[in-house]
């Protein structure tokens, strides 16, 4: 690789990070984010809304309205699109992952509790919204809000790093 320009425009002759380093950058990205704006269409009409998650991986686990626009298009055409990005105040400090994948929702079991617990605890605040003897399980925040809990599956994941050079984009190995 050529020299490359640094996040103080300097040059320098580094190369860009390993594939390993690569997806080591995105899962942690992904963890010290906290919203995914994921998109979706219908009949040619493009759709886009954020959410709160947490991930196990590039797993990504979140509570939505069972009949917002986002669930229903993304489980009708059985794809989605989510964008998770670092905030920035300068194109040299641009840096995300792009990602296509599933929604599915996800029942009762190991994988939803071990999920809901990082959610519990990235999200600390959500026990605000519940009353003493109520339960912060699955049943309880379909109770309380009307809601489900979903996993959105990547199938397909770049990552993106300004830092690295301008317009750096890579696919991630799932």
């Amino acid at each position: 690789m050529t020299a490359t320009e640094n996040n103080t425009g300097k040059k320098n002759s580094t190369k860009p990070p390993s594939g390993g380093q690569l997806k080591q950058l995105a899962e942690e990205l992904i963890q010290e984010q906290n919203t995914v704006t994921l998109a979706t269409v219908s009949e040619n009409i493009p759709w886009a809304a954020s959410v709160y998650y947490s991930n196990i991986g590039f797993s990504l686990y979140f509570f939505s309205d069972p009949v917002s626009r986002h669930i229903q298009e993304a489980l009708k055409a059985n794809q989605a699109a989510g964008a998770i990005f670092h905030p920035a105040s300068t194109w040299r400090e641009i840096r995300g992952v792009q990602t296509v994948g599933v929604i599915e929702p996800l029942s009762p079991g190991i994988e939803a509790l071990r999920a809901l617990r990082r959610y519990l605890r990235k999200f600390p605040f959500t026990e605000d919204f519940f009353g003493s003897g109520q339960k912060m399980d699955l049943e309880g925040f379909a109770k309380r809000f009307k809601v489900k809990f979903y996993r959105f599956q990547p199938t397909l994941l770049y990552y993106l790093d300004n830092r690295i050079r301008f317009s750096f984009r890579e696919k991630i190995p799932l």
